[in-house]
């Protein structure tokens, strides 16, 4: 089944629709979303990215990240992809957006509009094995060094909103 992105403007303005992997082709910008689930000691749940993935296999990521379809809503397909990958859904906020590019080395590039949405859980996961690999909690402190020691264990757009996300995290009301 053939999947389609959706195509904005850098103010996340609909463009049009795109399939999904002639857009990583050709570097057209469209919406995504990551989550970020967090336990209540405030650990942050990873996911390792299925070895089958067609771009970064195997790299640690956060909790769930995909692109709406057209005609959803981000936050629904968020918590669709939620269910999907990590198997179950819980409530969770959008928190703030960036937009980035990333060329990898299969010749595909993300360049993505992505929403971010930060949520607390103390659900566990029933992983989906088509699209994850593994999953553990982690601290904050602790992914932080890991990432400094080796940041190609992680895929690009974690990297770009880790920072933005410990902030906004350790500042919600509690």
């Amino acid at each position: 089944m053939e999947e389609f992105v959706i195509l904005v403007d850098e103010n996340d303005v609909e463009t049009g629709v795109m399939e999904k992997m002639q857009a990583h082709v050709e570097a057209q910008l469209h919406r995504a979303f990551s989550v970020f689930i967090f336990n209540k000691a405030g650990q942050l749940m990873l996911q390792q990215r299925a070895f089958t993935k067609y771009h970064t296999p195997g790299l640690w990521t956060n909790t769930c990240c995909s692109h709406p379809r057209p005609g959803e809503k981000t936050a629904e397909a968020a918590h669709r992809r939620l269910k999907e990958e990590m198997g179950f859904d819980c409530t969770f906020e959008e928190a703030f957006s960036f937009t980035y590019k990333a060329a990898f080395d299969n010749q595909l590039t993300e360049h993505e509009f992505d929403h971010v949405f930060i949520g607390t859980s103390e659900e566990l996961p029933v992983i989906n094995p088509e699209e994850v690999a593994s999953w553990r909690f982690a601290s904050m402190q602790e992914i932080s060094q890991e990432m400094q020691q080796h940041p190609e264990n992680f895929t690009i757009w974690f990297r770009i909103a880790f920072d933005q996300v410990a902030k906004y995290f350790n500042e919600r009301p509690k």
